[in-house]
Formats: structure tokens, C-alpha cells, sequence
């Protein structure tokens, strides 16, 4: 259907040209092709029926429609370069209606669907919906923006839907029904807001197939023991109020080293099934030390101070930004790894994710990238990769070509669809298997 539209939208953007051809038959032609024209605008393709969703399907209609807009305008242009000599040869009115008629018909198609992605895709982030309206009279610039804007609306749209039916077909199974409920563990310089979740979509997934979510509440910035204790008596506070017994603890980067001091340390190993570390660096980051021994210490201080100040508005009773940042250090979790030790009967696994280039991905992880691998090597724009692996299993995770899977992207930081990583479906995984496993 897209196919057959493209050719309608061509016949039509044309028609003043054409129209010659068709004889006596030309007012009836036109009308045919008017109306449609105007169906294929409402109906692209089919390529949008099996999504059960209507902000997708109208996100597909829009990218289906800048695609017949790209090659039916693309087909005009041709046409017109070819019928140019009219310019030359007296037909200089011919020549100029045909083009005011290419440009009313493509002017309709691309507004169309410019406006149906802008107003449902939720993909397009602010950057590529300015760069659409700056380089939109930007000859070959606006047609790098627009290939973008298709490629990230139609990928959008086939990807989410495709969710919606594979949710909906397991829906009954419940898979991330776990015996227990998951915990979620912030990193550092990060609080748990209600209306800003640090986890992305991927708490809703999980609830979709069944899980239970509690989140950690700690403050932000502490050190690995302050966290620690917080996380340890949010711990005690669920099992207590629920009365589920043990939970399942899903912790992202400085949140595994709070809570493996927690069930090492503080008495609540018997509270918790599994812990499960995400882009956490257990062997410390190398260039951390670099930064803590570079940096004058009056900087440090003073940076210190006013995160410290600005967190306490947001909640934060007593951050301490420069003792996080002393215990994620190489040397720091070196000597904590020397005496604790892993809780008896609590199931521990990892897991990571790895760039694949310098200046790819979301800032500032592109940027920090280089530099951290100067000193730690392969890494996800902050953890080295060798430091991420600890207890029974552990995955690395990334994709084919530059992109890469940053430390922000593990916990859908900025809501995007990569290609290649679908990192609320990894959750859904990691956590189905929790279920298999009893926990």
C-alpha cells in the first residue's frame, strides 16, 4: 500500500504536466486522484494496523507519510529538471504551474506528517524537533534531519508497538511474578522521585508482568556504610509493613557497594533472597583516585559544599558528596573487598554494559568516555568493565557498531530506544529468571 500511495502522490504532485495526457478525461482523472490523494494521506500504509495503540499508529501514519513525501518529491524534482527547457522554449507559465502544483500537493504530505510525529512521538527528543524547525530551508542539511526523524518515529512506533502485544500475549503468565518483591537501588547523585523516576519505564514493565517495586528512598550522597544503614532499615520497614519476608535487590553502580556493605555489615542478610549489581564498580574506578589526587582540594570543597547545600532543598538530611566519592575510589573498595565478605544464603549476581566508542551515546557519558578509558580501559562512560563482575553470573551488555550501552542507558536514564539493547525487556529477563529460580 505504501507502494501504490507513492505512486498516487507522485501522479498527483505532476498532474498539471500529466493532465494533457488524459484527454477528455482529464476533470474525471483529476478527481480520481484527488480523492485519493486525500485517502492516502489518511491511510499511508497498512504497516500501522496491528499496532493496538493510537499515538503509535498515528506516529506510523506520520513516518509513512514523510517517506512517500522523500520519493514522491524526489520523483517531482526529476520530472521538472527534465521539463526544464520549457523555461527556454516559451512555456515558461507551463513550467512554473507545474512546479506551484508540486510544491501545494508535497507541502500537504510533509505537514502531515511532520505534525502527526511531532505531536505523538514520544522518541523525538527536543533536539531533533529543533533541528527540524532550523534546517528545515537548509537544502541537504534538512534531508539528514528529516532521514533521522523518520528512522527514529518508524522505530519507535514498530518497537512500542510490538511491546504492547508481547505484553499482552504474556500477560496471564505474570513472569516477573517473583516469590518476593524487588527493591530498587539508586547510584550515587541520585534521589527516588515520584514523578521522576531514576529506573526510566522500566518499574512499569515490571509491574506489567507482575512484579512488585519498592525503591530505596536513601539520600543521594553519602558514604557506602551511611548508605548503607539507610538501605538497611528501608529494608527492615518493608519486610516488617508487607510481611513478604525477603526481597530481591536490583542496584545500580554505587547502590551494590550499599547494599553488599548492608548485608555483610548490618545484620540483614536474612531479609534478602538475591542482589543483583548493576554497572557497579566493585573494583573501584581508577579514575576517580586520578581526579581526587589532581583536583586542589579548595575545589573539591567547594563543589562539595554547594551540591551538598542545593540536595538538602531537594530532601537530602545529611549528603556528604565528597565521602561517595571517596568510596568508589580504586583504592577505597580494594581494602573494603579485603574484609566483607558475601552474606551466606543470598544469591548474587551482576551485570554491565560497555561503549563502543569515543563521543557516542547521551553527554556526558560520550565525553567521559576517552578519558576514563586512558585509566580504566573498556568501560560504559564511568566503570571500567573489569569491574563490574561479582558473584554467580554476570552479563555484559552492548550493541553492534559505535553506539554502545552507556551506565546511564542500564537504567533507561533518558527513556531511549537503542537499537539492538530493548533495556526494559533486559529487566523483564533479569527478573523472570529471578522467578525460575525461586527467589
Amino acid at each position: 500500500m505504501l507502494i501504490l500511495n507513492g505512486i498516487i502522490f507522485i501522479f498527483t504532485a505532476n498532474y498539471y504536466a500529466l493532465a494533457v495526457r488524459f484527454g477528455e478525461y482529464r476533470v474525471m482523472a483529476g478527481a480520481v486522484l484527488a480523492v485519493l490523494f486525500l485517502l492516502g494521506n489518511g491511510k499511508p500504509s497498512l504497516r500501522d494496523r496491528k499496532i493496538p495503540d493510537r499515538r503509535l499508529r498515528i506516529c506510523q501514519q506520520g513516518s509513512d507519510l514523510l517517506v512517500l513525501f522523500c520519493i514522491s518529491t524526489g520523483v517531482s524534482v526529476l520530472y521538472l529538471l527534465l521539463e526544464i527547457q520549457q523555461l527556454f522554449t516559451g512555456e515558461v507559465k507551463v513550467w512554473l504551474l507545474h512546479l506551484l502544483n508540486v510544491f501545494l500537493v508535497e507541502a500537504v504530505v510533509f505537514w502531515n506528517g511532520i505534525i502527526r510525529v511531532y505531536l505523538t512521538s514520544k522518541q523525538l527528543a527536543l533536539k531533533w524537533r529543533l533541528l527540524g524547525l532550523i534546517c528545515g530551508f537548509m537544502p541537504v542539511v534538512n534531508l539528514v534531519v528529516l532521514y533521522y526523524i523518520i528512522r527514529i518515529t518508524g522505530y519507535e512506533a514498530k518497537l512500542e508497538g510490538e511491546k504492547l502485544l508481547v505484553n499482552e500475549k504474556r500477560k496471564g503468565r505474570r513472569v516477573c511474578a517473583t516469590k518476593y518483591p524487588i527493591l530498587l537501588v539508586h547510584g550515587v547523585f541520585f534521589r527516588d522521585f515520584k514523578y521522576l523516576n531514576y529506573w526510566g519505564r522500566i518499574p512499569g514493565e515490571l509491574e506489567k508482568n507482575g512484579a512488585v517495586i519498592y525503591y530505596g528512598n536513601h539520600q543521594s550522597a553519602d558514604s557506602v556504610e551511611g548508605s548503607a544503614r539507610e538501605l538497611s532499615e528501608r529494608i527492615r520497614q518493608i519486610t516488617e509493613e508487607t510481611g513478604c519476608g525477603k526481597l530481591n535487590i536490583i542496584a545500580h553502580s554505587k547502590g551494590g557497594l550499599d547494599c553488599r556493605y548492608a548485608l555483610s555489615e548490618l545484620g540483614i542478610a536474612d531479609r534478602v533472597a538475591s542482589l543483583t549489581t548493576i554497572n557497579t564498580p566493585h573494583k573501584g574506578c581508577l579514575f576517580a583516585d586520578y581526579l581526587l589526587e589532581k583536583i586542589p582540594e579548595e575545589i573539591q570543597r567547594r563543589a562539595a559544599d554547594t551540591y551538598n547545600r542545593a540536595v538538602k532543598v531537594l530532601g537530602d538530611e545529611n549528603p556528604d558528596f565528597m565521602e561517595a566519592v571517596r568510596d568508589l575510589t580504586k583504592n577505597a573498595c580494594t581494602a573494603r573487598n579485603q574484609h566483607i565478605k558475601d552474606a551466606a544464603g543470598v544469591y548474587y549476581q551482576s551485570a554491565g554494559s560497555k561503549c563502543n566508542g569515543a563521543f557516542n551515546g547521551r553527554f556526558p557519558l560520550n565525553a567521559t568516555y576517552p578519558l576514563v578509558k586512558h585509566f580504566d580501559g573498556e568501560n560504559d562512560g564511568l566503570v571500567s568493565t573489569e569491574s563490574f563482575p561479582w558473584g554467580e553470573n554476570f552479563y555484559l551488555v552492548t550493541v553492534k557498531g559505535k553506539r554502545g550501552v552507556t551506565h546511564g542507558d542500564m537504567i533507561d536514564l533518558n527513556r531511549e530506544n537503542i537499537p539492538g539493547f530493548d533495556v526494559r525487556e533486559f529487566y523483564v529477563n533479569l527478573v523472570a529468571d529471578l522467578k525460575k529460580k525461586g527467589f
